[in-house]
């Protein structure tokens, strides 16, 4: 069976997605809002942190806002805003899953 696009984000998918759900953002403020967040623990470089965001361009999950010189501007969709919360929901699980003392 194909596995459909995006099931289960990966840990820079899914920190790209928490950045956009905050603020419309470029890519280097997504990258300096990670790197805050995790207190530099998740590092994004350019060449993933682009490829990322054409994907999610080209999946409608973020548009494109503003371009100013080279600079480009995206807020995330409602397709993002479901995929986030999701992924969330998904994380939470599995924490509450390790938390039922199996050992």
């Amino acid at each position: 069976m194909a596995k459909k696009a995006f099931e289960g984000l990966t840990e820079s998918m899914y920190y790209i997605l928490m950045a956009f759900s905050k603020e419309e953002m470029c890519g280097m403020d997504v990258t300096q809002y990670i790197e805050d967040k995790t207190k530099g623990r998740v590092k994004i470089g350019p060449g993933t942190l682009y490829t990322i965001l054409a994907r999610f361009e080209e999946e409608k999950i973020i548009e494109e806002t503003a371009v100013e010189g080279r600079k480009r501007i995206y807020r995330i969709t409602e397709r993002g805003v479901q995929m986030y919360e999701d992924e969330l929901l998904r994380l939470k699980t599995c924490i509450l899953d390790s938390e039922e003392g199996d050992l």
